[in-house]
């Protein structure tokens, strides 16, 4: 006897990547529903080799429904995670929309899978921002041995993030480069994408960060403790899926890079590429499509008494958000639900 899932914002790009995870991983469900706003009504989606037309998360009724995944944002997660909940399903949550409710645990299953048993308050989980979730795995094995006290983290995020209007934006830009009268002025963006970089994601805070770096720093310490400090610079790079992350961490003990390396070689959810030589290292390209978090140019960084610096990409679409959200809601089943 499987699960009962509903997957609501199933034609999202986080939505549609749910259910091919789903399939691939052979997720336990009898039954998957595909949800979406009235506009997107009867869409089709893939689950695998079946085809699903997508149902009015209008009026929905979960009575029934073990755990309902949301690639929604914020304002609708707001809206319809507490009917799912009332109803007696169990919500994942994609969006920023519970990720600092304190009632509500952040989830990344390799480093704080027993925090999803805190579920039972308010029914629901919390999956964070997708730099947060593969500096998280990253992160987490070298706290565990040498406890962290700094990070000070460089982003370099794609336009994922930003939704199709953002991929729509770089792509047409690019094209009008090289097309005399066809350039495109941003819109989506504060400043051109296409041949560039831009050292904003989000609006501006009072004390100069953006909401994306507050996001980060806050999601980290929530994850890690209270007592990391952290330090970030988002930056929006010209790349459609795919993020990545020079990260510099100051601990409180000592850590060998050759150790660091045997630790992150051996810690689940990673894949260390690692080799002193020219393309010795992994980027966003080569980690899209893939589950892993990767780790490369690990090295000593001798301007703090016990530094490492190192690399991290991923696919930011799969473990960044779906495939994270489906793990959580794998551990819920497995260890938790505990239905079939």
């Amino acid at each position: 006897m499987g699960y009962r899932i509903a997957v609501a914002g199933a034609t999202t790009d986080i939505g549609r990547e749910i259910l091919n995870i789903l399939a691939e991983r052979g997720f336990p469900a009898d039954e998957v529903t595909a949800l979406a706003p009235r506009k997107s009504l009867g869409t089709q989606v893939s689950l695998g080799d079946e085809t699903l037309k997508t149902r009015d998360i209008e009026g929905f009724d979960f009575t029934g429904q073990d755990i309902a995944l949301f690639a929604m944002d914020a304002d609708n997660a707001h809206k319809y995670a507490p009917i799912a909940t009332r109803q007696g399903c169990v919500v994942i949550d994609a969006s920023s929309a519970y990720r600092m409710d304190h009632a509500v645990p952040l989830i990344v299953p390799e480093a704080n899978s027993d925090a999803i048993a805190g579920y039972r308050e308010r029914m629901i989980l919390a999956s964070p921002a997708p730099m947060t979730a593969q500096l998280a795995v990253a992160l987490k094995p070298l706290h565990d041995r040498a406890r962290i006290r700094r990070v000070v983290v460089a982003t370099y995020q794609s336009t994922m993030t930003a939704g199709k209007a953002g991929m729509d934006e770089l792509w047409n830009q690019t094209k009008g480069m090289y097309v005399p009268g066809q350039e495109v002025e941003p819109s989506v963006f504060p400043r051109q994408l296409a041949f560039n970089v831009i050292p904003q994601i989000g609006a501006f805070m009072e004390d100069g960060a953006t909401d994306a770096e507050w996001e980060l720093k806050s999601e980290i310490k929530k994850l890690l403790g209270s007592s990391v400090r952290v330090a970030v610079t988002a930056v929006r790079v010209p790349v459609f899926v795919g993020d990545a992350a020079a990260v510099t961490i100051e601990f409180e003990d000592f850590v060998d890079e050759d150790e660091a390396r045997d630790l992150l070689r051996e810690s689940p959810g990673l894949m260390l590429i690692d080799k002193r030589e020219d393309g010795g290292y992994v980027t966003p390209v080569e980690a899209v499509g893939d589950f892993a978090t990767f780790v490369s140019r690990v090295r000593q960084d001798s301007t703090v008494e016990n530094g490492l610096s190192l690399w991290v990409a991923s696919d930011s679409l799969r473990k960044g958000s779906a495939l994270n959200m489906v793990q959580i809601a794998e551990l819920l089943g497995r260890d938790h639900l505990r239905k079939g």
